[in-house]
């Protein structure tokens, strides 16, 4: 007797654009998504720290093949800095392992802040994902091993002081490229000022291309479990999705006919006529009906195609 398929799910693609709750991990929010769609395939676009809060823009489907685009956006994140201790982690989970009871006044905090702004130079947290010879950097802080992480360079757009409500805070707002560590700015800032520093909380608000109104609030869609129907409820669900090709609005988009969309699902090159086409492009949209058919280049006169999308 054969062996029954495993389900593999529903192949539906889009975007979900979660409001990841504080303390929920950013893999355990992409497995509750991809349970409540009930969908084939899932990933996300930019790791929350689990005490992080905010926008985690999760794939789903064709989706998880222009995560790369997202990964490489902007990204604003609202964060409080604590004053007077550092700590393992750099944020609330970790122990003390620095103090001072000195505290930064705000012309001093005002001050520091072009330092730290364009390109600038970080060390990332001793526990964060980074890699080292193939082992991420948590599992060898919580092994107990010593972390010497290398400065690499990020950037740095935007950072704003919004406000001092008490001796012991500061809350800042940042625009920042791919690869920034809020937490090490917080411990970097506490360093400079001779005071110390750990983020005591930590939103992000933006995952460029996507915005702050595009976030769906994780109790709204654990809501929709209450829907006996279950086609109802997945409608319900699907309703939420952003479509594949709105993750792509950084790149040229070209314009396709049907018969031409049909050569690239097979994988062929196609010619592209008229004044407006692109001459060169390594990375570029190909639509039809307003539909993403095909991320490829431009070479010679020819779209051609590396990733092909479902009609």
């Amino acid at each position: 007797m054969g062996r029954r398929g495993k389900n593999k799910g529903r192949p539906i693609s889009g975007w979900l654009i979660l409001d990841k709750p504080w303390d929920f991990g950013s893999t355990e929010a992409v497995s509750k998504i991809k349970w409540l769609f009930k969908a084939e395939k899932a990933g996300h676009a930019g790791t929350l720290d689990p005490l992080a809060s905010g926008m985690l823009p999760i794939a789903l489907g064709d989706a998880t093949k222009t995560v790369p685009y997202v990964m490489d956006g902007r990204k604003v994140y609202e964060f409080t800095v604590a004053w007077g201790e550092e700590r393992s982690t750099d944020d609330l989970e970790g122990a003390v392992i620095a103090a001072s009871g000195t505290r930064p006044d705000r012309a001093a905090i005002e001050a520091l802040l072009p330092d730290y702004t364009g390109a600038i130079e970080q060390v990332p947290p001793r526990f964060s994902a980074v890699k080292i010879a193939g082992e991420r950097a948590y599992d060898m802080a919580r092994a107990g091993e010593e972390v010497e992480l290398p400065t690499r360079e990020v950037e740095i757009h935007r950072i704003t002081l919004l406000a001092c409500p008490d001796a012991d805070h500061a809350v800042f707002e940042v625009e920042c490229g791919k690869g920034t560590y809020v937490r090490s700015l917080a411990r970097d800032f506490g360093r400079d000022l001779g005071c110390y520093g750990h983020v005591s909380s930590l939103r992000r608000s933006m995952v460029a291309p996507f915005d702050e109104a595009a976030m769906v609030a994780l109790a709204d869609l654990v809501a929709l479990e209450e829907v006996a129907d279950e086609d109802e409820r997945l409608a319900a669900l699907d309703a939420y999705l952003i479509d594949v090709g709105q993750a792509l609005s950084m790149l040229p988009r070209i314009m396709i006919t049907d018969e031409q969309a049909y050569k690239l699902r097979m994988g062929n090159p196609i010619i592209l006529r008229g004044r407006d086409a692109p001459v060169e492009c390594d990375d570029a949209g190909a639509f039809a009906r307003g539909s993403l058919v095909a991320l490829g280049e431009i070479r010679g006169g020819e779209f051609r195609p590396k990733r092909v999308f479902k009609g």
